[in-house]
């Protein structure tokens, strides 16, 4: 066995490689994207793919657990939110090969709309998560996560966070064996097929399983007790557990590091020290079911419901002396901007010089908002700028005025969750205008390829969507592409006023190659040229 120095999620791609994965599949961002990165590099026997959804992403990994092949499936924590209508269900249907969802947590929202815990998911659906505190640990619990999920014929959710995914620190590799399993041809309607009369008694098996999945965590090695002193005792989780050892040197610890937490052990725990805490990072889930319990405890009282936790916030709380300053106080703040030279800047110039109320989507684009442009005015979630524009658009009609609304969405977007607004808006014939900014990749979560790239998750050729023709496809009949610069710019602005005035659905596709990725895909343009 030998050790190597590797980011969380490079540990997490390696432990499904060592757990005989064979599926992968995700959607991209920030902080899960490099999993099925390093698993398309590193890793080409496993059948990896960017699929163009979390809900897609997650039911194709059913379909090969179904098969009897161990998979796995990554997104961020509110991609779940997109794949929550499958995983509840797949929770009654249980498994036949292993099936791990990677769900990435980003407290403080570095790269994300909200904050999320994606705890309560687990606990909603009643399946198991576990919850690495270093590379190390997610690469072992990656492997767990398998077993159990085999074990109890359950989906198991492995949840890591930005400071997991994106710090390095040692991992041991093993040497793996590899062998797939035989097809299973998964013929087992009371098993999967979740009609009423199949659901009522899948239910009550879950509620069986998760009392199993509790006796379990009882026993589960990886959950951590130090006991240093009985004066103080600290119930925390995770990454968490780095934080409370240096702020706190001379305190009992205990590391959950499952879910359901293992109460009895816990309870035994309480009763070494005087005073007992809870330190968690955002939600109180470990609190609340230990309050529940009648233990007596401290802990959202002083420890903050919000942002990320750190070693002066936890000194702080307890009232000792802070940290010293961050590095960077007192330095300007540079927030983010769009890439200079990016084409989608003249499209933001033209929306606020025709003073366009903007529905705005999620990606690199959503940085439209700030000055100089100050051009957007909502972003919700993936693909809601169709709908709030349908929205406001309805509003509008009430008050018996013409709009000056439009909606904006990049083409990974528009992949992922755009396509059903627009087509909504065709089928009650809502007069929207859509801007489709179309670069081509997946820009705001590192250039991962979309379906109109040309090229799969490991950058090799495939089929290239046309999105002048998927759009058509839809029934929209206005439609037209303009390839956004400088010169185009009184072109769009044209566009864009004629386009207002329209009474039917109308969509711009403003085409201009990222200017970061383009360099690198017309290398491999001209590779594949080369080739044939």
């Amino acid at each position: 066995m030998i050790k190597e120095l590797m980011l969380g999620n490079e540990a997490i791609a390696r432990g499904a490689y060592e757990a005989n994965v064979w599926v992968a599949t995700g959607y991209p961002g920030t902080p899960s994207s490099e999993i099925i990165e390093t698993i398309g590099e590193k890793y080409p026997d496993i059948s990896s793919e960017w699929s163009v959804n979390e809900k897609v992403a997650l039911e194709i990994a059913i379909g090969s657990s179904i098969a009897g092949v161990r998979s796995i499936c990554t997104m961020k924590h509110v991609g779940l939110n997109v794949a929550a209508d499958p995983l509840m269900t797949l929770s009654y249907t249980g498994v036949t090969g292993g099936l791990v969802i990677v769900v990435a947590d980003d407290p403080g929202m570095h790269s994300s709309q909200n904050e999320q815990d994606t705890r309560n998911y687990a606990k909603f659906a009643r399946i198991p998560a576990l919850e690495p505190g270093d590379s190390g640990e997610a690469k072992e619990f990656t492997a767990l996560a398998f077993d159990i999920s085999e074990k109890f014929d359950t989906p198991v959710i492995l949840r890591t966070l930005t400071r997991v995914a994106h710090t390095k620190t040692p991992v041991d590799i093993k040497k793996e064996t590899r062998k797939l399993p035989p097809m299973n041809e998964g013929k087992n309607a009371q098993k999967y097929v979740m009609i009423p009369a199949n659901a009522r008694p899948s239910h009550t098996k879950v509620l069986e399983r998760y009392k199993k999945l509790r006796e379990y965590s009882e026993n589960f090695e990886h959950h951590l007790e130090e006991v240093r002193g009985a004066d103080i005792g600290i119930i925390t989780h995770g990454f968490v557990y780095n934080y409370v050892r240096e702020a706190l040197p001379d305190a009992s610890v205990f590391k959950v590091a499952m879910y359901p937490i293992p109460v009895k052990k816990i309870k035994e725990f309480a009763k070494k020290v005087k005073k007992l805490y809870v330190i968690e990072e955002l939600d109180p889930l470990i609190e609340e079911e230990l309050r529940a319990e009648g233990i007596v405890l401290t802990g959202k009282e002083i420890i903050p419901s919000e942002g990320e936790l750190s070693i002066d916030i936890i000194r702080k709380a307890f009232g000792l002396p802070g940290g010293e300053a961050a590095p960077y106080a007192g330095l300007p703040a540079r927030p983010p901007q769009l890439c200079k030279g990016c084409g989608h800047i003249q499209v933001f110039e033209a929306l606020r010089d025709l003073k366009c109320t903007v529905l705005g989507d999620i990606g690199c684009y959503t940085l439209g908002v700030l000055p100089p442009y100050s051009a957007m005015h909502t972003t919700i979630c993936m693909g809601a700028s169709i709908g709030s524009e349908i929205g406001f658009k309805k509003a509008s009609r009430l008050h018996q005025t013409l709009s000056n609304s439009v909606a904006v969405i990049g083409d990974s977007t528009f992949f992922h969750s755009g396509m059903t607004g627009l087509l909504n808006a065709v089928y009650n014939r809502t007069p929207i205008t859509l801007i489709i900014l179309d670069n081509r990749i997946t820009a705001m979560t590192g250039h991962q390829p979309s379906p109109d790239t040309g090229f799969d998750n490991a950058f090799q050729p495939n089929e290239r969507a046309d999105m002048e023709q998927v759009v058509k496809g839809l029934g929209v009949r206005r439609v037209r592409k303009i390839k956004i610069s400088p010169r185009t710019v009184d072109e769009f602005k044209s566009a864009v006023q004629e386009e207002l005035a329209a009474n039917e659905p109308s969509v711009i596709i403003a085409d201009e190659i990222c200017i970061i990725s383009e360099p690198k895909m017309r290398k491999l343009a001209e590779l594949i040229k080369i080739g044939t």
